[in-house]
C-alpha cells in the first residue's frame, strides 16, 4: 500500500517554507516503521521507490515544479528508475532523503534522491521523467520560464553515468517495440 499518510505529512511541512532553487537540494527526515519491511526485516525495494517518491513530491513542492505541474494541468511522469542500495535500513531507523535535479536533455529531466544514514549515502534512486499535460510534454523552456529564470538556462553537465543509463533505456524501449511490431500489436511507423 502506498504510504499516503507520510506524503501528505511531508507536503505539509513545506507549507511556509521559502522556495529553494531549481537546482538546490531538498532534504526530508523518515523514519521506518514496520510496514516498509520485508521477509528480510529490512526495508524493501519497493518501499525505497515510495520514500523517493515522496522526497520529489517534497522537491517539486519547494523548487516551484508542483505549482508549475498545477498551472498547466500537468502531471510528474517517471518514465525510468536506476536504483541502488548499498546498505539495509531496519525498523524504527532515521534516514534523510536528499532529492536534487541533476540536469535535463531535450526530453528528460533526471532527479535523484541519495538516502543518507549516519553522513553515509546508503542508497540512490535516479529517475529520468517529464511533466506531462493534456497538450502534451512541458518543455524545459516552459518550465524556466515559469519559475522566472530568464533566458534558456542551459542545464548542467549531466554526470557520464545518465548517458549509460538514457541508453540503456531506450534500448530497452526498442526492444519492446520491435517485439510488439513482430507480434502485429503496433505499427512499425508509430511514434514511442
Amino acid at each position: 500500500m502506498y504510504p499516503w499518510l507520510r506524503l501528505i505529512r511531508v507536503l505539509f511541512t513545506v507549507i511556509g517554507k521559502p522556495r529553494i532553487d531549481l537546482l538546490g537540494s531538498a532534504r526530508i527526515q523518515l523514519r521506518v516503521w514496520p510496514n516498509d519491511l520485508d521477509l528480510n526485516l529490512h526495508v524493501n525495494n519497493a518501499r525505497y521507490l515510495a520514500m523517493a517518491d515522496i522526497a520529489r513530491a517534497h522537491w517539486a513542492a519547494r523548487t516551484g515544479i508542483f505549482a508549475i505541474a498545477r498551472k498547466k494541468r500537468a502531471l510528474f511522469i517517471v518514465g525510468d528508475v536506476l536504483a541502488k542500495f548499498r546498505h539495509g535500513l531496519k525498523a524504527f531507523e532515521n534516514v534523510e532523503i536528499e532529492t536534487r535535479l541533476l540536469g535535463w536533455d531535450r526530453k528528460w529531466g533526471y532527479v535523484e534522491s541519495r538516502f543518507i544514514r549516519n553522513d553515509r549515502v546508503i542508497g540512490i534512486v535516479a529517475i529520468r521523467g517529464v511533466l506531462q499535460g493534456a497538450k502534451g510534454r512541458v518543455d524545459a523552456d516552459t518550465i524556466l520560464g515559469e519559475l522566472s529564470i530568464s533566458g534558456s538556462m542551459p542545464s548542467p553537465p549531466l554526470p557520464t553515468w545518465t548517458r549509460d543509463f538514457h541508453g540503456a533505456c531506450e534500448a530497452m524501449s526498442e526492444l519492446l517495440r520491435e517485439e510488439e511490431f513482430a507480434r502485429g500489436l503496433r505499427d512499425q511507423m508509430l511514434a514511442p
